[in-house]
């Protein structure tokens, strides 16, 4: 063999090794960019060829709504610098950000020097056993929420969350949007609505929201939902949804409310934090979601909120008294608007009825009981005000006090009949 054909040889092998040696270092980084993906909980569906485009072997332009972006053989490719922020709810979020804040339920957990009692290290041992002498209790940060600061007066901001997301709390703290973590007290809360009232210093307000008119809402309405998802980690979290249904009776701690139906996303933790129309108004306060249907099945994109006109309602009786005492006919019912022609017949309601509630029960020596009022009857009027929904009942019923006299007017077999109930103070 030559000598020529021995440098050529060589020449071969160095640029293969050095083709191996970048061929394995590109598979190292694509495994380390795979893995930062999966890490993060993002989906690789939207990645394609074109993340290379740079070096594409021809030229390509796309134009949209937003810019342009080119790219060529040489690597020009350019970030169009141009804004567009129509169509987005980038201000209503604006309006309401500072406002929105991840509230932290602390309660002490018992931890055990003893070994015999491994379940007393999570928490679930009986700290007030006798045998638990060596026990210690910690303050721990328990469970965690959002709310949003509504208002302040008298030197104290004032914010609005769910009951559940404080319950049972030793201490209760919040963490403000700048990231600042400062003590809370809790003024009044509400088992019943799901509702309750905290009170920061009012020197670390920098914004407060205000409410919205939640009876003006309508399906396929844009709407943001905020908060803590997961935890303050996830502070600020907004996801972008519609109203499913303005008005949707369900059954909550066997207490029936009407509540805002989205399909906005909510998570654990954003519960308490604001539901925000386009004007950036809190039209509801996030409460849950359901997950799976009764047959098992999971479930997405059925959110519920409490809407703002009740939320008004309980937070100023909160802040006033520092619980709610309501007064209560004693039923359960259901709006006739949301039952299908099926179960109208079932049920013997009239055709001719469009709007009202249908009485399904009757609490044996309620106020409605003695009053006349029966299984089956339709509520049409409360105080000669129109009753479409639970809501409006609820919020007939609450301007009045236990033992107030309420006249509620009903269909009965294609009659309209008037009964005076005197009001009796809930459980």
């Amino acid at each position: 063999m030559s000598e020529e054909q021995d440098k050529q040889r060589n020449t071969r092998k160095k640029e293969n090794n050095r083709l191996l040696t970048k061929a394995a270092i590109i598979g190292v980084v694509a495994g380390l960019l795979g893995g930062g993906i999966a890490y993060g909980g993002l989906s690789a569906a939207n990645l394609n060829s074109n993340a290379s485009s740079s070096t594409a072997s021809s030229s390509s332009s796309n134009t949209g709504e937003t810019g342009s972006v080119t790219t060529s053989y040489s690597g020009t490719t350019k970030v169009n610098k141009s804004r567009t922020t129509s169509g987005t709810m980038t201000s209503a979020y604006k309006k309401v950000k500072n406002s929105v804040i991840s509230v932290l339920n602390y309660k002490y957990i018992s931890s055990s020097s003893s070994s015999s009692d491994i379940y007393s290290i999570f928490g679930y041992g009986d700290s007030d056993s006798s045998d638990s002498s060596n026990s210690k209790k910690s303050l721990t940060l328990y469970s965690e929420g959002s709310g949003v600061i509504y208002t302040t007066a008298n030197g104290k901001g004032y914010i609005v969350t769910n009951n559940h997301v404080i319950s049972g709390a030793a201490k209760v703290k919040v963490m403000l949007d700048s990231g600042k973590t400062i003590a809370a007290k809790v003024v009044g809360k509400d088992s019943t609505s799901d509702l309750a009232v905290l009170s920061i210093d009012s020197k670390y307000v920098t914004q407060t929201a205000s409410f919205g008119d939640s009876s003006s809402l309508q399906s396929a309405q844009t709407v943001i939902a905020i908060g803590s998802p997961e935890g303050y980690e996830y502070a600020s979290t907004v996801t972008q949804g519609i109203i499913s249904s303005p008005s949707r009776t369900i059954t909550y701690n066997s207490n029936q409310m009407t509540v805002i139906q989205t399909d906005a996303a909510i998570n654990s933790g954003n519960s308490g934090g604001p539901l925000v129309n386009s004007d950036g108004q809190v039209i509801g306060i996030n409460s849950m979601k359901l997950s799976s249907s009764s047959s098992g099945d999971s479930v997405e994109g059925i959110g519920f909120a409490i809407p703002s006109n009740e939320v008004v309602t309980i937070v100023n009786q909160l802040v006033k008294n520092g619980k709610i005492t309501r007064p209560q006919l004693g039923i359960k019912v259901a709006a006739i608007d949301e039952l299908n022609s099926y179960y109208k017949k079932q049920l013997g309601i009239s055709t001719s009825l469009k709007k009202g509630l249908y009485v399904a029960g009757v609490t044996s020596g309620s106020a409605a009981a003695s009053a006349g009022i029966k299984k089956g009857d339709v509520i049409t009027a409360a105080d000669g005000k129109t009753v479409n929904d639970v809501a409006t009942l609820h919020s007939i019923l609450y301007s009045h006090s236990v033992g107030d006299k309420v006249k509620i007017t009903v269909n009965r077999n294609g009659k309209t009949m008037t009964f005076t109930v005197t009001l009796q103070a809930s459980n």
